[in-house]
């Protein structure tokens, strides 16, 4: 204990016993007063005091347990034991006594703290509340001292003394440790008085005092602690420091091989005698080695199992976070759809807004230069492309571009807008170059060779991909809504644009296909004799138109016709609504390879090419031919359209230029 604080307390306890007043501070004042206790460990201060060598016996609530604090009653039991034991000799009846007294002391020892003070507590050591000595008193916002219990588990929380709300502000250490060094008796030594309901000193029991916090050390050890024979629990308690004497005299005791299986019970004395013949006497190394090993399983069983218990704890955060991660990646799936689902709606919107761009594009190549109505429009060869090394036998255009393809296998590209001279040359194909179609910014290329090549047309004409279409030659092709169509023998295939990968294979057709043409909603199909038109939603055959004349080799759609060009000279004509024949046109001498419509003031006019070397110009008004294009020396294959000019491409190996 400190000294300061020893002295301050011995020197207030001096004062208050010559004044007879009391003072208010955290110890309390130290008053004599006289033991009365009651069964609520109450103490009664109105008595007189009575000789300091009575003992008294204070002890708390039922339902209160020790718990442990720094330095007091109701906080720290541990510390240093301090207390000396004298030399005790109980007689056999004191004894058996003192062991009824010490198990009824055990018995009770869960349910109360048994506390027998040497000299008495002053009442300030007392919780104004309940009587008692403080157990962890604390200082609350009105200046007062009560148990912590008291002060925070009652249900008005209101202090007896001022009448203020009770508020725990801090724990009364020094309180704490001026009662942990009072001294008591040991509750081995102490016995229940059934008359007055208390606690007294037991001459036969443990004679110790010790403080108040040293106590738990001291009772832990003592020799008047009750305990049971380890030998059989049928025998009667005893007191620890009797417990050798018992041993040596108790018949239950048993032989040391008893977990092997030997079944002798006897004294020490006997038991001597019996390990001279116990069976397991002579095995007993053995058996030793082998309990070792048992107990090295076992703790080998017991590591496995934390092990075990280890890993299934740690299955249990890998589940969680496979769940998790699964969670995770089903989000990702959802958004990756949403994704797709909004590419797949810009593709459309895509083909849409490229569709409309060749529509106007082709509305704008079909429509004439603005002038006043000529009846007798005549059309005049205004220049010719030179520089292919074989017959052209195809040519598309795009924006100021025209592509033409031919049999030396390039392609080249003219310009139309200034000096009409060759851009550039593709090389790629490794055969005749058949069909030319262009899509968005690409160029599209079939040859002879069964491939399909995609060229981009903004990037200088870089070859973009080499796609292995057919078996046969691509002999034609056309495009819409974000669709390729190639044509071959009895077959058309449909690409998608922006992939290249095979869409559709539509087969059953009787022959070569080689014509296609696309409108808004329908593509035509060419072959023997043969007219097929197709949804472009469904990609459904819809309609067919039958003719004459042989194969199919070119088709033209106007704003009410449907044209087609065959194999025996003539071009059979059809109302667009009705599907029904209204004419056959008549006058080339041999097959015609391709149809070509174009917008002017005085009406539409239809361009046909013909093996016969001639373009013939057709009337939709009248259905009559008005004028006959002969400037080629070979036969003329194809023809493109581009903002009231016509281009056509012939055996010759050369392209023209017709304008009126």
């Amino acid at each position: 204990m400190n000294p300061a604080f020893t002295d301050e307390f011995k020197k207030l306890r001096v004062d208050t016993e010559v004044a007879g007043s009391y003072m208010e501070t955290t110890f309390g004042v130290y008053s004599p007063v006289t033991r009365t206790v009651t069964n609520r460990g109450q103490l009664d201060s109105d008595s007189s005091s009575s000789s300091s060598r009575e003992e008294w016996a204070v002890f708390p609530d039922e339902e209160t347990k020790p718990t442990k604090a720094v330095g007091g009653y109701g906080g720290a039991t541990g510390g240093a034991y301090v207390g000396a034991q004298g030399p005790i000799s109980p007689t056999k009846r004191e004894s058996d006594h003192s062991l009824k007294s010490n198990i009824s002391n055990s018995s009770l020892d869960s349910q109360e703290e048994v506390l027998v003070f040497v000299e008495p507590p002053n009442k300030k050591l007392c919780c104004p509340i309940c009587g008692k000595v403080f157990k962890e008193p604390v200082i609350t916002g009105c200046g007062h001292t009560f148990c912590r219990r008291c002060a925070t588990g009652g249900q008005d929380d209101i202090c007896p003394i001022d009448q203020k709300k009770l508020v725990v502000i801090v724990a009364n250490i020094a309180l704490s440790e001026q009662i942990g060094e009072l001294f008591i008796h040991c509750k081995y030594g102490c016995k229940y008085q059934e008359s007055e309901m208390a606690y007294e000193v037991d001459p036969t029991g443990c004679p110790v005092t010790v403080t108040l916090n040293c106590r738990r050390e001291h009772e832990i050890g003592c020799d008047y602690a009750p305990v049971r024979c380890p030998n059989d629990p049928k025998c009667p308690l005893l007191l620890k420091k009797d417990l050798a004497e018992h041993m040596r005299l108790c018949d239950h005791g048993r032989c040391p091989h008893s977990k092997y299986g030997c079944d002798f019970s006897g004294t020490q004395d006997s038991l001597e005698d019996h390990l001279e013949t116990c069976k397991y006497e002579s095995m007993k190394e053995f058996l030793q080695s082998t309990g070792d090993k048992i107990s090295e399983l076992n703790y080998n069983l017991g590591q496995k199992e934390q092990e075990i218990g280890f890993l299934r704890s740690m299955l249990g955060k890998l589940s969680e976070k496979v769940d998790a991660m699964e969670m995770k990646i089903g989000l990702l799936n959802e958004n990756q759809s949403k994704m797709m689902t909004e590419f797949i709606d810009l593709k459309r919107d895509y083909g849409g807004v490229c569709d409309e761009l060749s529509r106007m594009s082709n509305t704008i190549n079909m429509g004439a230069q603005v002038g006043a109505y000529d009846p007798q429009q005549i059309f005049k060869c205004k220049g010719t492309f030179v520089g292919h090394q074989g017959p052209v036998w195809c040519l598309t255009v795009h924006g100021d571009y025209l592509f033409s393809g031919s049999s030396d296998k390039t392609i080249k590209v003219w310009d139309t807008a200034t000096n009409y001279k060759c851009l550039k040359t593709l090389e790629g194909h490794t055969g005749i170059v058949l069909a030319l179609c262009c899509y968005g910014n690409k160029l599209y290329s079939g040859s002879q060779d069964c491939t399909i090549t995609v060229w981009n047309i903004e990037k200088e004409f870089e070859k973009l991909k080499v796609i292995e279409a057919h078996d046969n030659p691509v002999c034609t092709l056309a495009s819409a809504r974000n669709m390729l169509f190639s044509g071959s023998l009895k077959v058309i295939k449909v690409w998608d644009v922006h992939t290249y990968q095979l869409k559709k294979e539509i087969t059953g057709l009787n022959h070569w296909v080689r014509a296609l043409v696309s409108s808004q909603q329908f593509l035509y199909t060419g072959s023997y004799q043969t007219i097929k038109i197709w949804d472009l939603e469904t990609l459904e055959c819809v309609k067919m138109l039958d003719t004459s004349g042989g194969s199919v080799y070119s088709i033209c759609i106007t704003e009410h016709h449907i044209l087609c060009g065959t194999y025996e000279n003539c071009i059979h004509v059809w109302e667009l609504g009705t599907f029904n024949q209204t004419t056959t046109l008549q006058g080339h001498s041999g097959t015609v390879y391709a149809l070509a419509p174009l917008q002017t003031p005085s009406g539409t006019k239809v361009f046909s090419a013909s093996y016969d070397r001639s373009l013939r110009v057709w009337s939709m008004d009248n259905m009559i031919c008005t004028q006959t294009l002969l400037r080629h020396q070979g036969s003329v294959a194809c023809l493109a359209v581009s903002r009231g000019r016509l281009f056509s491409g012939a055996v010759d190996s050369t392209v023209k230029v017709w304008q009126w």
